[in-house]
């Protein structure tokens, strides 16, 4: 396999190491883009292999999904999971796709105890959307390992959404692996705009704001991470924040000590940000 990933407009790449089984897990924020990757073989496709292929198998995995975005904070507690397909105007295959993964009602009711100052509860009403099964899928094709889904509060800020990630970081030590989906930069109406117009050109916004969340990540710099959304370049590159918090999720699951590299970065349909972030 490839020792690195980086995309034809990246400007770096960077190698995939191995786990010190003393360490906690990695963790993970994915640049999702279409649910098409679940069943394309392309670049992106391809990234997400290889990013699976350098973890240790992990006891379970919290995905926290841009495509869950509801207020109050839920966690999907059915031992079954179901495969959710939130999107139209798809080919029959993607409709047809499952990803057979077992839930786990024993981490979903701890998640929920971890979260139960911001009420967060275990409900069966929901299931594994595409924002965790196209990306696991690529990860852990065999879906061998228990899924259970965090949802994203819209009435929460980015400051929130990163006490949620602190509040999760205990579970790195004991062999979950967090998984947060979403994209740096999801403009989907620009980005429907440019495969119209068969037009994959990167406007500027779209890469500086993609290059100053590199940076505040790179620097662990929080105040501008979370002063990012609300500036004007933020509310182009986020017209709704739901791609947006997941990665606030995952920045504060993370600590100072976890080096930060970026397993693949570039750009989808001009306007979205495919950068995926890795932790320790």
């Amino acid at each position: 396999g490839l020792e690195s990933i980086s995309s034809p407009m990246a400007s770096s790449s960077v190698s995939f190491t191995g786990m010190n089984p003393n360490a906690p897990m990695p963790l993970l924020f994915v640049g999702h883009g279409s649910p098409m990757n679940a069943i394309e073989d392309n670049f992106w496709s391809r990234a997400q292999i290889e990013m699976g292929a350098g973890l240790a198998a992990p006891k379970a995995i919290l995905a926290v999904s841009a495509h869950w975005y509801v207020r109050g904070l839920r966690t999907t507690v059915q031992s079954r999971p179901k495969t959710i397909h939130d999107f139209g105007g798809f080919p029959r295959e993607l409709f047809e796709f499952e990803y057979p993964a077992v839930g786990s009602p024993e981490l979903a009711t701890r998640v929920a105890g971890l979260l139960e100052a911001e009420g967060a509860q275990a409900v069966d009403d929901w299931g594994l959307d595409h924002g965790t099964w196209a990306v696991l899928a690529r990860m852990f094709p065999r879906a061998d390992v228990p899924v259970v889904q965090l949802s994203v509060d819209p009435g929460l800020t980015s400051e929130a959404h990163l006490e949620i990630g602190r509040k999760l970081s205990v579970l790195r030590r004991e062999g979950i692996l967090i998984v947060a989906s979403g994209n740096v930069v999801h403009n989907l109406a620009y980005a429907m705009r440019s495969m119209s117009l068969g037009d994959s050109t990167v406007p500027e916004w779209v890469s500086q704001f993609d290059e100053r969340t590199r940076k505040a990540l790179s620097d662990r710099d929080q105040e501008t991470l979370c002063s990012l959304v609300e500036q004007p370049i933020g509310r182009l590159a986020h017209p709704v924040p739901d791609h947006w918090m997941p990665l606030m999720v995952a920045y504060g699951a993370s600590s100072a000590d976890d080096p930060v590299t970026f397993p693949v970065d570039g750009f989808d349909l001009g306007s979205l940000s495919m950068r995926s972030v890795r932790w320790g």
